[in-house]
């Protein structure tokens, strides 16, 4: 871990990533590629020490309210947020100038938080987005071996439901000949429509390779999958998009059962209504 001070925080669009870089140890991060940029270890997570005294220098500045979203690169609740509480920092301050916040993470460490997205909640918006890749507990161990597994996320999703603050999944990754399978999706799908989500991000069945994180998911290969790395290499060569071989029935089977449910599956809808500042709460403010 090391600190270090930027001159912004906020985008164009209103997302935010407190931290560069993840202990979550995932196999498969698309973070890691080289065109990120990175100019130092992976694990060695920045910090930018000064984002909650930008953040509030950004909030108070807009005149109007928008949602702020958080975790669209780095997640939010890496182990070192127990410690520093830099996103709780963020989160106040989200909470006391009355903006929305929308959260994406695959960890139960936002629990912790659960007062301030409640209280944001009720003021305005805050939409709780959590990551589901295999509903194999042992197989997520060791695909995303620092992290909550599927099981302790679910349950994370459920009490957010208990507590009224919408959430939305995000299907991925699929890792082709590991846990592309309709038992792995209608399993994580149960979950999904118990835990009474709004939507489910899926960009389709497979994964992407870009230079730097395919050299770490196939040394992963290597070490939890012998012989593996042969068939990705002999099936998708250095192709950035590798589709499983039962995409298109994977695909229409979760159409099926999102529509089925009532859950939102399109990403450009899904992030038009996360996006979205409830009018409400802007109507009620210029009174």
């Amino acid at each position: 871990m090391h600190f270090t001070d930027v001159k912004g925080i906020l985008s164009q669009n209103n997302g935010m990533n407190i931290y560069r870089g993840c202990s979550h140890g995932c196999i498969y991060c698309d973070s890691r590629s080289k065109c990120y940029n990175f100019t130092h270890d992976f694990e060695d997570i920045e910090v930018k020490r000064n984002a909650p005294e930008l953040l509030e220098k950004a909030l108070k500045s807009k005149r109007k309210k928008c949602m702020i979203g958080t975790g669209s690169m780095c997640d939010p609740y890496l182990h070192i947020e127990k410690e520093l509480k830099f996103t709780r920092k963020c989160l106040e301050i989200i909470d006391r100038h009355e903006f929305g916040v929308s959260v994406i993470t695959k960890s139960t460490g936002i629990l912790r938080d659960m007062d301030l997205y409640k209280s944001i909640n009720e003021k305005a918006k805050a939409v709780i987005q959590m990551t589901l890749t295999t509903f194999d507990e042992e197989l997520c161990r060791i695909i995303e071996p620092n992290v909550s597994t599927t099981r302790e996320r679910f349950e994370a999703l459920m009490k957010f439901k208990e507590e009224g603050i919408p959430t939305v999944v995000w299907l991925c990754r699929f890792l082709p000949f590991i846990n592309v399978t309709e038992d792995y999706l209608n399993g994580i799908l149960d979950c999904c429509i118990e835990a009474g989500v709004k939507g489910i991000v899926n960009f389709g069945m497979g994964v992407t390779m870009r230079e730097g994180n395919r050299e770490y998911f196939y040394k992963a290969l290597d070490k939890h999958f012998p012989g593996l790395k042969r068939k990705y290499i002999q099936t998708y060569g250095y192709a950035y998009e590798l589709p499983s071989p039962n995409a298109y029935k994977l695909m229409n089977l979760f159409v099926k059962r999102c529509e089925e449910n009532g859950i939102m599956h399109k990403p450009d809808e899904i992030f038009g209504w996360i996006r979205e500042y409830p009018q409400k709460w802007e109507q009620m403010s210029l009174f």
